[in-house]
């Protein structure tokens, strides 16, 4: 599905990421692990195409999508849930999950079904529809930025970092959730900084340092490297 070769980008004249490979088939849960800095969400803004790369290929369902303006990459059933979990403060909860609705028109679900199925996801914002966005917690937001990438009815869904900044208490809700959505048949690539976050339901680990992929492999065999363990565990 998702196809990414000797990706490479660069940042203000600093190479970022240097030739990452990998790939997410269909219905996958995939994850990048690393710590802050590492690449993870460089990576993602990358295929969503808010960066240019400097060289390498990605492909989804088979077609170059380098280059293309997010807008493009979204139409095409790429949905992505960013780190700083942005929502619209001027809008509500349902006018925030109803908002990519439009963006697909050729989905095979219909704009009714995909919101109810946000909501099936995160159930806890049916009592919230009606507030701003300004009026959420930290949690809460998260939740509206998940269940926003699931109205778009994606063949992928990225999630950059969903436990970051999060109280303790909300993280096991949102995990809930999560893992949930491999229910709804789409791939998931997932970006994680913390092994103890990583879901057990997930099929395959890329450890991320410095830009470049140091693992890969399952994520029994991830906790039990040396390597990994100095790197990411904590």
């Amino acid at each position: 599905m998702l196809s990414v070769t000797d990706l490479a980008v660069d940042i203000q004249g600093s190479r970022i990421l240097n030739g990452l490979s990998f790939e997410v088939s269909g219905g996958e849960f995939v994850c990048i692990l690393g710590r802050n800095g590492a690449g993870k969400t460089t990576a993602f803004r990358t295929i969503m195409g808010y960066r240019k790369p400097a060289s390498g290929e990605i492909a989804f369902e088979g077609a170059r999508i380098s280059g293309l303006p997010p807008w493009k990459v979204a139409r095409l059933g790429i949905g992505f849930s960013p780190e700083e979990s942005e929502v619209f403060g001027d809008l509500t909860v349902e006018e925030n999950i109803e908002l990519p609705v439009w963006t697909r028109s050729e989905a095979a679900k219909t704009a009714e079904a995909r919101v109810a199925l946000a909501y099936k996801i995160f159930p806890k914002l049916l009592r919230y529809k009606a507030r701003g966005g300004t009026q959420l917690s930290g949690g809460e937001r998260k939740m509206v930025s998940v269940a926003r990438a699931i109205a778009l009815d994606p063949k992928l869904l990225l999630l950059d970092e969903p436990f970051e900044g999060l109280s303790p208490v909300i993280i096991p809700e949102i995990a809930q959730g999560i893992g949930s959505i491999r229910s709804l048949g789409c791939a998931v690539l997932l970006a994680e900084s913390n092994i103890h976050h990583v879901p057990e339901s997930i099929d395959r680990i890329y450890v991320i340092e410095r830009g470049e992929f140091i693992f890969s492999g399952s994520l029994a065999d991830a906790r039990s490297d040396p390597g990994v363990n100095r790197i990411i565990a904590g």
